[in-house]
Parts: C-alpha cells; sequence; structure tokens
C-alpha cells in the first residue's frame, strides 16, 4: 500500500489530529469520519424524516451481510446479526442437542466470551477439554492431538487475544470435517486484519463482534452458521422474526426460516449496522488483501523492533502464517510501561500481564518507531 493510500486512510481518523498514537484495535476501534457521516444520517432521518422506514433499512441490513459474505466467502443468507460475539456463542451452545459425555476442546488461553458458554453445558453432562498453552500459544497440532471419540465441538479463537498467535484453522477444519466434530471460530481478534475463508476453513460456526478490527459501533456482532448445522440446532431459542411468515402477526407458526435470520430473535440494532455498513464499504473501498499486507507489513516491522531492545514477541521466531495485527510481550513492569505510554498519548493495552499493541492497516511505521523509541527507556 503506497504513502499516498496510507495517507488518505488516515484522513478517516480524525483523532490523530490530536497527536494520539492508537495502537488498541484489538479492544476498540476508532470511529472514522464515514461511520459518524452516516450516524449522523440516520439521527437527521429517524427525527425528521423517514421515522419508520423498516424496507429501507433491511435493504442496508442485507446489503451489509452480502458485504460480509464477500468477506468471508459465504453467502449472505448464512449470516444473522446479533448484539455481541459472546451471545452468538451462546446461542451455539444452547442450540445443539447435547448428550452426557459428550467432549468440547478449549484452551487455557482462551478470551472468556469463548469458555464459559461451554462451560455451563457441564450442568448437562458435557466434559470440556482444556489444551494448555505454552508461551501463550496453542497450536492446530495440539487442538487436533486432544481429539477423543466422544468430541462433539472444537471451538477456537481465530487469532488469540494475548499473543496474537494466528492458528491454522484449515489444518483444524479438514479435521473436524473428517471426523464429524463441529467447528466453532470467534473471530473478533483476527477478522478485518486478516482474511478468512469459512468455506475453504470447513468451519460451522463463527461468531465476531464488529467493534474492533472492523471499525464498527460497539453493540452488534454477526455470526454465521452453516446450513448442516442450523438443522441440527433444534433447541435454539425462537423469537418472532425467526419464523418463516414471521408478518403473518396471528399465525403462531413455528416453521422457522432456513436462512441465518432464523437466529435473529427481534428487533436489530438498527444504528449499528448503518454504522457497519459504511465500515464496509471504506473496506472495500481499500482491499482486505491490500489492508492484510498493510497490517502484516506493520507486524513482522514491530516484531523486529521490539526485539532489538529487548521485547520479544511470543511471535518473534514464527513465520508470516501465524501473525496477525497483534503484537505483545510479557513484562514485569508491564503497568509502569502502560502508564508511561499512556502519558505519551501512545494507546495500547495491558492485559495479563502483557503489553499488547494493535496498529491498524492506516498505522505507519513512523508510529511504530515513536512506539518503540518511547520504551527504550525501560
Amino acid at each position: 500500500m503506497n504513502t499516498e493510500t496510507v495517507e488518505k486512510a488516515r484522513s478517516y481518523f480524525s483523532y490523530l489530529k490530536n497527536g494520539i498514537i492508537y495502537f488498541n484495535h484489538a479492544s476498540t476501534g476508532p470511529i472514522t469520519t464515514k461511520v459518524k457521516e452516516r450516524i449522523e444520517l440516520f439521527l437527521k432521518e429517524r427525527s425528521e424524516e423517514k421515522i419508520d422506514d423498516y424496507y429501507a433499512f433491511k435493504d442496508v441490513a442485507d446489503e451489509t451481510k452480502e458485504m460480509i459474505g464477500e468477506m468471508m466467502d459465504c453467502s449472505g443468507e448464512r449470516i444473522a446479526f446479533l448484539d455481541n460475539t459472546t451471545n452468538g456463542i451462546i446461542w451455539l451452545a444452547q442450540g445443539i442437542d447435547w448428550k452426557p459425555g459428550d467432549r468440547i476442546i478449549l484452551n487455557d488461553v482462551e478470551f472468556p466470551a469463548n469458555v464459559y458458554p461451554f462451560l455451563q453445558l457441564r450442568e448437562k453432562g458435557v466434559e470440556v477439554d482444556f489444551i494448555r498453552s505454552t508461551n501463550g500459544i496453542v497450536t492446530a497440532e495440539e487442538i487436533i492431538s486432544a481429539i477423543q471419540p466422544r468430541t462433539k465441538l472444537i471451538s477456537i479463537s481465530f487469532v488469540q487475544f494475548l499473543s496474537g498467535y494466528r492458528i491454522d484453522l484449515e489444518k483444524i477444519g479438514k479435521v473436524c470435517k473428517e471426523k464429524g466434530i463441529i467447528f466453532s471460530v470467534d473471530a473478533i481478534q483476527g477478522l478485518g486484519a486478516i482474511r478468512l475463508d469459512v468455506e475453504k476453513f470447513n468451519i460451522d460456526f463463527l461468531a465476531n463482534g464488529t467493534q474492533k478490527w472492523l471499525l464498527g459501533l460497539q453493540g452488534l456482532a454477526f455470526i454465521y452458521v452453516r446450513k448442516e448445522l442450523q438443522d441440527k440446532m433444534k433447541s435454539a431459542p425462537i423469537g418472532w422474526l425467526a419464523v418463516k411468515d414471521a408478518w403473518n402477526l396471528l399465525d403462531f407458526d413455528l416453521t422457522t426460516k432456513e436462512t441465518g435470520e432464523r437466529f435473529q430473535p427481534g428487533t436489530l440494532n438498527n444504528l449499528g449496522i448503518y454504522a457497519f455498513n459504511s465500515s464496509m464499504k471504506l473496506f472495500n473501498e481499500f482491499g482486505f488483501d491490500e489492508i492484510e499486507k498493510q497490517i502484516l507489513s506493520n507486524s513482522k516491522y514491530f516484531i523486529d523492533k521490539l526485539a532489538k531492545i529487548g521485547y520479544d514477541s511470543p511471535l518473534l521466531l514464527l513465520p508470516e502464517k501465524n501473525l496477525s495485527g497483534i503484537v505483545s510481550f510479557k513484562s514485569e513492569n508491564a503497568q509502569k510501561i502502560f502508564d508511561i505510554l499512556s502519558q505519551k498519548k501512545i494507546v495500547c493495552s495491558l492485559r495479563e500481564g502483557y503489553i499488547r499493541f494493535a496498529p491498524h492497516f492506516y498505522n505507519t511505521k513512523q508510529d511504530i518507531d515513536f512506539v518503540v523509541d518511547a520504551l527504550k527507556n525501560f
């Protein structure tokens, strides 16, 4: 991505005028000028003009799903909007017909959103097998080696939230397909920075909030559900918009929709979807492949620069296929480092003793150099 293109991208981020270096996209993405403009238009329409325009909103929602589908190589009909990643995973956990003795594979460096919904299934006699990490990393090979005859589901993060390790989803998905295991992915720490192909990777279920790398608003997420899995999720809750003939209001027919909308129980986050539609158009403007290349180039540069001043990322010696937008290191002085960086208007995260940086495609190597220089004094 050339300098001119990056500068154009930077023009959409108002906070840059205030001297802030924002390396925290794995936590919350900033609101772009495009999203701000769309929110202002939405508020004007809802307060002055098109106060109740369901069909205009449905067109925007459908268009947004199609863009999500293009990003992940699936039909927009397989996408459903929810309010957050956690609830997406809860729908999966509660929608499957579990039997006592069924097993789930997780790992000890998963974000809690991808753990608690499955731990609750112990009430139904489900066993949860935790894979232990090494240096903050769990590999595809370790996941696969833990499969047992009663393993029914594997749930994994696309990118591990502490180390930034990008797992080989294709390798896990291939084995899951061969063995008839449900393959679930929490994609929120990767999607928007790194491409993902649900068909190629044989993913059955995916949950993703829009507020991080995808630069949407908090309170909106989406799920992908493979049709074959949806047909098996008979025990998933049913809301009034989940049924086929929802607008035949007094014909109480429980026949559910065959599309992903079966998992949309009721009124959606209209504002969030309008905003996310604008974010997706921004990504399309610059191209997901080009964005990924820029992010990985930044990550490699950042990891190498940190190593030269004594801060080794867990990903330091790993190939590009395992890198993501997250660059982190662990330190006994993590709290002090975090406080000093904050004073210098460098925004990152402090997580479990890790300093975690997450620059996006519009962040520059000059930004990275500034952060590295600030760290040299520790």
